[in-house]
């Protein structure tokens, strides 16, 4: 069934000359049938040329250019509205996270079970040795945000996230920065669609590597959590299409027994 949907990898992607060429090829090997669709989110340093000639070649099937840096979120929205197709998934540019993974991710999806799938670095799989504090600050977001959505999740900040198109384009995202992964998490159990966790590996960069996420933007996404669980807008209640009763259909009848009129009084 993986083999009948078709994946739009969203790629948003701020400066990443030396490995967006790779992140792409890597996704084109993954051997599903893909859309690729990247946004240069106002990059300063020749990733936007990169860009330029990769949907020349034909290697990415969308490109779309913001004049001014207006972060991950603003990225990922201008992508979504531009995917066409069944299920989109979130793909940095930066070589963190296998492609090869995302067949692990769309199972569930593809069998029915599952509107949305996350990529766990937290269950189980190879990860690199990297900052100690950035671990317990996720810990500490993700159980902040279970405590306020009530879904028990191990990895609510992992990029990987795999969810059916129709949902994803109705949730009202509204997140410019790195808050669009707390708000994501918020608006999917606001829509009460059925997430599932797979475990993933993780190949994370340092910041001589070229690591963009920061100890401000950890403590904005504390605000972004209360800010998409507590205040509007709110998404609406997700009913897959396979579920949905069709408008011109009609009731079926009742198989129900009439009331038995009372017994007269004598």
């Amino acid at each position: 069934m993986k083999n009948h949907l078709r994946l739009s990898v969203l790629m948003p992607v701020f400066n990443e000359r030396a490995t967006v060429a790779e992140s792409v090829k890597r996704v084109r090997e993954a051997g599903l049938s893909v859309e690729i669709v990247c946004v240069d989110d106002a990059s300063t340093d020749g990733t936007a040329q990169i860009l330029r000639e990769l949907l020349d070649a034909g290697e990415i099937d969308q490109l779309a250019v913001h004049d001014v840096n207006q972060g991950k979120g603003a990225a990922v929205k201008t992508a979504l509205d531009r995917a066409t197709g069944d299920v989109v998934v979130i793909q940095d540019a930066d070589l963190e996270y296998d492609p090869r993974e995302l067949h692990r991710l769309l199972a569930p999806l593809a069998d029915g079970r599952a509107d949305a799938v996350f990529g766990s670095r937290f269950r189980g799989e190879t990860t690199r040795v990297l900052y100690y504090w950035h671990s317990v600050g996720n810990r500490m977001l993700t159980t902040f945000s279970n405590m306020l959505t009530n879904i028990n999740l191990s990895d609510m900040e992992t990029c990987y996230k795999m969810v059916r198109t129709d949902l994803m384009q109705s949730l009202p995202l509204t997140s410019g920065r790195f808050g669009i992964e707390p708000e994501l998490v918020a608006r999917l159990a606001q829509a009460k669609a059925r997430i599932y966790e797979v475990p993933i590996s993780y190949s994370g960069r340092t910041y001589a590597e070229g690591k963009k996420i920061g100890w401000r933007d950890g403590f904005a996404a504390f605000w972004h959590i209360f800010r998409s669980n507590l205040l509007p807008p709110r998404a609406p209640v997700y009913t897959p299409p396979e579920m949905r009763v069709p408008a011109n259909s009609k009731p079926l009848p009742s198989t129900s027994r009439p009331a038995l009129a009372p017994h007269a009084e004598s």
